[in-house]
């Protein structure tokens, strides 16, 4: 065991392969396939990171989650959203079309053995047009992609800058 930023122990992890360059052709089909989704876009570039967000919550991704929550920030999603989004159902928060969003998102995510329940499609598809639920499936689809590659790879978030030390008042 180490110690991590936090002073608490944590298992060593390793990154177990580099696939950008392992499977190069692949992982950057992947990468323009993501790039071309954000180019034709959401209705908002914020509901594209929360989505994004919800998706590396749900999958436990550390170097997406990192990513997509710094990229909400700078995009101008509030704290308090960020910090409800898992508990989007019971948060006044959110709006009806994200909260469609979300849904969808978690059931493309986690599929049951019927798939995506009708109700929750239907949902989606009142609040988005054909283009925007298109893209809205696909940014879940790869953003569960490069997910599942991050958490089987262990690619890890970069390190916290280390804490400043505290200033002393002047005198």
């Amino acid at each position: 065991m180490t110690r991590g930023a936090e002073g608490m122990e944590t298992p060593p992890y390793r990154q177990r392969i580099d696939l950008p360059a392992a499977a190069a052709g692949g992982y950057q089909a992947l990468a323009r396939l993501d790039s071309l989704i954000r180019r034709d876009g959401l209705v908002d570039d914020r509901l594209r990171e929360l989505v994004k967000l919800r998706t590396s919550q749900m999958n436990g991704c550390a170097l997406h989650l990192e990513r997509h929550s710094r990229e909400a920030r700078r995009l101008g999603e509030p704290e308090q959203r960020l910090h409800q989004l898992a508990g989007w159902r019971e948060s006044p928060l959110f709006t009806a079309s994200q909260r469609a969003a979300l849904a969808l998102t978690e059931a493309v995510t986690r599929l049951g053995p019927d798939g995506v329940p009708d109700d929750v499609y239907d949902d989606a598809e009142r609040h988005f047009g054909p283009q925007q639920l298109g893209n809205l499936i696909l940014t879940v689809a790869v953003t569960n992609a490069l997910n599942r590659i991050a958490v089987t790879a262990r690619l890890q978030p970069p390190a916290p800058e280390p804490d400043a030390p505290p200033r002393r008042p002047a005198r």
